[in-house]
């Protein structure tokens, strides 16, 4: 099921940034072996509240379509499960610190002497070479350092905002399935693995091409502009009698057809506004010019009037009415799937639509451990070994 089906990947990522590219790769179809630290596991398994029964949601989200299998790898029988899994697998990912997999002997180079064709893809904070390679990183400094917290904000002069959703470890994790699937079609070019790696300083740094740009042809850093564009005029949120909305008239087409529908075709006879860049030195005195109108009507009326013109438009959403919108059913993007303990939970959905080999919602996150003995069969360990690695405690459960 799905494009990727018969790959094999052992996930040795923890909360955001690895567990997202390993569910991007199991959506897709990928035998996705979950290994987590023993003891405790995963630490979205304690980011709670909320819980689902008594399992952490955020743990549950990040984490169905995978088998889990829980050991010490501080343990003779912990990394013999390793070391034997790595031989025949096609992917490993981890997150750990820098140099953590390399003093416990499970380091790039030591792997691949025994699987060539081995794919190993490292996420970290900033990258395996640079000044700050030793560096730990979060989402939150990841954001800090990369200039997305100076822009971001309800004005000039706003206090530093932190982008709602954990914005580098997300698009961090996307671009490591990336690089991991254009490593893949190499391998199967050529036969050849190799190191994949990204960081969350550069997946932050990827989400500013705009304000880069700003500043690369400048020389002057541009500042928060709430929900407005930093280059197109008006592309943001207007409040209306009753909510807000948001308003894309970010081309002159778009422009002249927002003004028509709105009734304000007076405005495409005003000088300072008679093009983007016109708009853009008066974004103030542009705001409070469709502030007024805004406010006259609710944000049904508004949505009505701007889709039948064909101006892109849309409703702020709180996030559970956009899990609620017909169009994220539509696109099967809020789904159901059945887990060992808690029976049927709701999850997102798969954002690549494949028409050949589509992915699917399989199965729900692992328990702790729930699968050790099954993965630990398939890979050759005798009942009487599982038994003597549980004994060790290589192996765990919950």
């Amino acid at each position: 099921m799905g494009p990727l089906t018969g790959l094999k990947v052992l996930d040795l990522t923890h909360v955001m940034a690895g567990p997202t590219c390993t569910l991007m790769l199991a959506d897709m179809g990928a035998d996705v072996l979950k290994i987590e630290k023993a003891p405790g596991g995963d630490d979205t398994r304690r980011m709670v509240p909320p819980l689902v029964g008594d399992e952490a949601a955020s743990f549950l989200m990040m984490n169905r379509n995978k088998r889990g299998i829980a050991l010490d790898l501080k343990t003779p029988g912990g990394a013999a499960i390793l070391r034997r899994l790595a031989k025949s697998a096609d992917v490993l990912i981890e997150n750990f610190g820098p140099g953590v997999l390399d003093r416990l002997g499970f380091g790039y180079e030591e792997l691949r002497a025994e699987n060539p064709g081995l794919i190993y893809c490292s996420i970290s904070g900033f990258g395996r070479t640079g000044p700050y390679k030793e560096r730990r990183g979060f989402d939150l400094v990841a954001q800090a350092m990369s200039g997305i917290m100076s822009f971001t904000g309800a004005g000039p002069g706003a206090a530093p905002t932190k982008c709602g959703p954990p914005l580098s470890d997300i698009t961090a994790g996307i671009l490591a399935a990336m690089g991991i699937l254009a490593a893949y079609t190499h391998r199967l070019k050529t036969g050849q693995g190799q190191m994949v790696e990204t960081s969350l300083f550069e997946a932050a740094l990827v989400q500013t091409y705009w304000q880069s740009a700003i500043a690369l042809a400048t020389g002057v850093s541009p500042g928060p502009l709430g929900s407005a564009h930093p280059l197109n005029a008006p592309y943001q949120a207007f409040e209306a009698a009753d909510g807000w909305l948001v308003v894309g008239g970010a081309n002159q087409k778009n422009w002249l057809r927002m003004l028509e529908a709105i009734g304000a075709l007076n405005l495409a006879q005003d000088a300072r506004f008679a093009d983007n860049a016109s708009r853009m030195a008066n974004l103030d005195a542009l705001c409070d010019e469709l502030a007024r109108c805004f406010r006259t009507e609710t944000v049904e009326h508004w949505l009505r009037v701007l889709d039948a013109n064909g101006v892109p438009c849309g409703p702020v959403h709180t996030m559970q009415q956009a899990l609620d919108d017909p169009q994220t059913k539509a696109r099967e993007m809020l789904v159901e799937v059945e887990h060992a303990t808690l029976g049927t939970v709701k999850t997102l959905g798969l954002p690549v639509k494949f028409s050949e080999t589509p992915g699917k919602v399989r199965s729900g996150a692992p328990t702790y451990g729930q699968h050790n003995h099954e993965i630990l069969a398939e890979y050759g360990f005798t009942p009487a070994e599982i038994t003597a690695l549980q004994q060790e405690g290589a192996i765990r459960a919950g």
